[in-house]
């Protein structure tokens, strides 16, 4: 098992979630493919699309459903400061993953996240397991309690 693998187990396990981690194939490197894979629709398919805060320098994480895009004006309103693309590398300091494989949970630093209103449709969305081929399936409402995720309007 990878360690980005075992750290997403292990915050998981921390939070008291229940859930399992599923391998997939390289179908899972996108939305419509994860979806296809663990047969789910695409908006359960929770993305982890990550800024650069430009005012506090650190990651800013958006959790959006599969087939939204975010508004990066909008959320910009929403983190509060002006946002900008952020590195792979400063993606990987911050949250110890590579792009592609982003988990909502497990970050080597505190993260402020935000969440699309849209993936609390669903009684179980699915999300990266912090690699692009592992994804953890979830009730919205524990993966707002696990995450610290503020719901908030910023997609497009």
């Amino acid at each position: 098992m990878s360690k980005s693998l075992a750290r997403v187990r292990a915050a998981l396990d921390a939070a008291g979630a229940t859930t399992q981690i599923r391998e997939t194939d390289d179908r899972a490197r996108t939305a419509a493919g994860a979806a296809e894979v663990v047969g789910c629709e695409v908006d359960q398919i929770a993305k982890s699309i990550i800024f650069r805060g430009e005012s506090s320098g650190h990651v800013v994480l958006f959790l959006t459903a599969g087939g939204n895009r975010v508004d990066a004006e909008k959320a910009a309103q929403v983190a509060g400061q002006p946002l900008g693309k952020a590195d792979a590398a400063q993606i990987r300091l911050e949250t110890g993953f590579a792009i592609g494989g982003v988990a909502p949970v497990g970050h080597l630093q505190r993260i402020d996240a935000y969440i699309d209103p849209r993936l609390t449709q669903f009684p179980e969305v699915w999300a990266a397991a912090g690699t692009p081929r592992h994804l953890f399936s979830i009730a919205p409402d524990e993966l707002i309690r696990i995450t610290g995720a503020k719901m908030a309007e910023f997609t497009a």
